[in-house]
């Protein structure tokens, strides 16, 4: 049995759950989007920043932010297009802004369906007609994200885009990752080093981008709390980033279809023909061990 309720709590919260799997989601359409919680079996999956999370004018650290219509950052915050020079701030703008809900289902799973268009403020930033649609599916043991992009735009429009999930643990120790990449690049020091399954947890941080990959699924395996973790992306997402700092209760696993500065240098950028719309996803799920 499936189910969709509201909370009013700082911000109108939207509670999906599957009672028969006994599984929960709380989405934030106002708060950019956001997925607050996932829980299965009574395990919560994400870890959130909660009193960060009450200051709307800080970047939420929890959950799953939305990264659009960027990944990363841009040397300056800047990039140029037509011969015009804007500026954009790190991971781009849609985890900022108000999202609109636009559909809702519990007929054969728990689904929200939230919508964000280009407004005069996206404009300033980024000189494009769009709108964005994400539908959050949560049945069983899985969440699946289903995204649209659409451009509205007479001319193609360049984006990458992700997703920043924070998975919550306790020892990082005890974190087994199967990720189907050989070399990694530290974008601390913009080193490439080989990859061998296991990072060095006593480092103050890590942000690592993994590329490129060989098969669209990687796994993160908790002995501490003996779940396992799937993440499946379709072939959009050319680079998973693992990125977590020392002393945090939380590591992030990152599907990005481009890395960082990609609206520079083009590397992997998509470019959405006008009037056209790009259909991906990207599911979650969870097992015990």
């Amino acid at each position: 049995m499936f189910a969709i309720a509201t909370e009013q709590r700082q911000y109108k919260t939207y509670v999906l759950t599957d009672l028969d799997a006994s599984s929960r989601l709380e989405v934030v359409p106002e708060r950019g989007g956001i997925i607050t919680s996932w829980q299965v079996q009574g395990q919560e999956l994400f870890y959130l920043d909660a009193e960060r999370f009450t200051h709307p004018e800080l970047t939420v650290r929890g959950g799953i932010p939305i990264l659009f219509p960027i990944c990363g950052n841009l040397p300056g915050d800047t990039y140029t297009h037509q011969g015009k020079t804007y500026t954009l701030k790190q991971h781009g703008f849609a985890r900022n802004l108000p999202w609109e809900v636009t559909d809702q289902t519990t007929e054969t799973e728990a689904a929200i369906t939230i919508t964000l268009a280009s407004q005069a403020q996206t404009r300033q930033v980024y000189p494009f007609e769009f709108q964005v649609t994400f539908t959050y599916q949560l049945q069983g043991n899985s969440l699946t994200l289903k995204q649209r992009y659409t451009n509205l735009s007479d001319e193609p429009m360049p984006f990458s885009t992700g997703f920043h999930p924070y998975f919550q643990i306790a020892d990082k120790q005890q974190l087994q990752l199967e990720i189907p990449a050989t070399h990694w690049k530290n974008n601390l020091d913009q080193t490439v080093q080989p990859f061998s399954g296991q990072f060095d947890f006593d480092q103050d941080e890590i942000d690592a981008a993994l590329r490129p990959l060989t098969q669209q699924s990687a796994q993160a395996i908790d002995h501490q709390r003996q779940i396992c973790l799937t993440l499946d992306y379709d072939p959009t997402y050319s680079t998973l980033v693992f990125w977590t700092v020392k002393g945090k209760d939380f590591y992030c696993l990152e599907p990005w279809s481009a890395p960082r500065n990609a609206l520079n240098t083009g590397e992997d950028l998509i470019q959405l023909a006008p009037n056209t719309s790009l259909d991906t996803s990207v599911r979650f799920s969870v097992r015990s061990l």
